[in-house]
C-alpha cells in the first residue's frame, strides 16, 4: 500500500506518519511506501525508515508526485488561521490552489485512492440568518467567519464532488483545536490554547489573549491522529452519507485548562500565565464554536479525551520523545 501524507513534516503530520509506520498496515493492507510532502523536511527519525520517501517543496510544484498513483492520502497541509487573515493570497495558494493540484493529480492517476482531508471546526461560525448553537454538531449548517474556515469548507465540497464523480474516495474529518503542540507558537489564532500550557511547563512566562470564560472544543494529538486513521478505515456505508464529520472534542474553558495545569504541575507553573487581551485574536475566537458534539464519530467508535488533565499528562509523557525540545519541561516543579 502506497500512502501520501501532505504536511507530513508538521507536528500532527509527523505524528500520523509515525503511527502509520508503527502499525505497518492500514485498513488491512501492508504499508510498503509512505510519501511525505511538505515545504520542509520531516523530523530525522522519519527519514531513516526505508519505507519513507521525502518530497520537499511547495505542493503547487508536486503535480507529478500526486499523479504517480497512491492508494491512500492524508491531506493535512495548509496555512493556518492567523496567517490566512493576515495574508489573503497566501491562504488561497496554500489551502485552495494546493488542494486543487492534489485532487487533479489523484484524478489523473485514475486508481480512485481513498483520501482523508483534515478539515476544521472553523467551518462553523455565527451568522445573522444562521445562529450558531452552543454545541456545533455534524448537522449544524457551516457558516465560517474566517478565511481559514472558508477554505476548509470549500475543500470539503471539492472533495465531496470529486468523490461523487468517482475520481477519489474522499472524506473530511473536522478536527477540533489540537493541544498541546510542542515547539514555538505558530501563526494560528488558536496557538494560545497550546501556549498557555507549553510555555509554563518550560519555565516561560506567557500571556492569554482571551478571558478565562472562553470555551472551545479541543483534542489531544493522539486523539486527533486516531480519528484521522479511523475515518480512513471506515466504509462508505459506515460513514452514513455525508462525507464530512466532526471528530470528538473535549469542551473546556480557558479557566478549566489552567485549573488542570495547576493540578498537574503546581501553582507556581500556573502563575506563569497572565491574561492580556489581544483584540485581534479575541475577535477571531469570538466567531468560533464554544463546544461541539460528534455523534457520527461516536458511531464509528471514537471518543473525546477523558479530561484536560489527561491531555496535559499526555503532553508531559510525549516530551520524553527525542523530537520534542530538550527544555520542554524545565519549568515543571514536581
Amino acid at each position: 500500500m502506497k500512502i501520501l501524507v501532505t504536511g507530513g513534516a508538521g507536528f500532527l503530520g509527523a505524528r500520523l506518519a509515525r503511527e502509520l509506520l508503527k502499525a505497518g498496515q492500514l485498513d488491512g493492507r501492508t504499508i510498503t511506501e509512505l510519501a511525505i510532502a511538505d515545504l520542509f523536511p520531516p523530523p530525522a527519525d522519519l527519514g531513516t525508515d526505508p519505507r519513507v520517501r521525502v518530497y520537499t517543496g511547495a505542493l503547487l510544484d508536486q503535480a507529478a508526485l500526486f499523479a504517480s498513483g497512491f492508494d491512500g492520502v492524508f491531506h493535512l497541509a495548509s496555512a493556518v488561521s492567523g496567517e490566512c487573515e493576515l495574508d489573503f493570497e497566501l491562504g488561497l495558494r496554500s489551502n485552495l490552489d494546493s488542494t486543487r493540484v492534489l485532487l487533479e493529480g489523484l484524478r489523473k492517476a485514475g486508481n480512485v485512492p481513498r483520501l482523508v482531508f483534515a478539515s476544521s471546526v472553523a467551518v462553523f461560525g455565527p451568522d445573522a440568518a444562521n445562529p450558531m448553537p452552543e454545541l456545533v454538531g455534524d448537522n449544524t449548517l457551516p457558516s465560517p467567519q474566517t478565511s481559514y474556515g472558508t477554505h476548509k469548507l470549500m475543500c470539503e465540497y471539492l472533495i465531496a464532488d470529486y468523490t461523487r464523480k468517482a475520481f477519489i474516495d474522499g472524506r473530511s474529518a473536522r478536527l477540533m483545536t489540537v493541544t498541546v503542540r510542542p515547539g514555538k507558537p505558530n501563526g494560528a489564532a488558536s496557538s494560545f490554547f497550546s501556549g498557555i500550557i507549553r510555555e509554563p511547563l518550560a519555565g516561560v512566562q506567557t500571556t492569554c489573549p482571551v478571558g478565562p470564560e472562553v470555551t472551545h472544543p479541543v483534542s489531544s494529538p493522539s486523539s486527533a491522529v486516531r480519528g484521522l486513521m479511523t475515518v480512513f478505515q471506515a466504509s462508505r456505508d459506515a460513514m452514513g452519507g455525508r462525507l464530512a464529520l466532526n471528530l470528538p472534542g473535549l469542551n473546556v474553558s480557558v479557566g478549566e485548562m489552567l485549573q488542570a495545569l495547576e493540578l498537574v504541575a503546581g501553582a507556581e507553573v500556573r502563575q506563569r500565565v497572565r491574561f492580556e487581551r489581544d483584540e485581534r485574536i479575541a475577535g477571531i475566537v469570538a466567531n468560533w464554536a464554544k463546544g461541539s458534539t460528534a455523534d457520527r464519530a461516536a458511531a464509528l467508535g471514537m471518543r473525546a479525551d477523558a479530561s484536560f488533565q489527561a491531555i496535559i499528562e499526555q503532553y508531559i509523557a510525549d516530551c520524553r520523545h527525542p523530537s520534542y525540545p530538550a527544555d520542554a519541561l524545565q519549568g515543571l516543579d514536581r
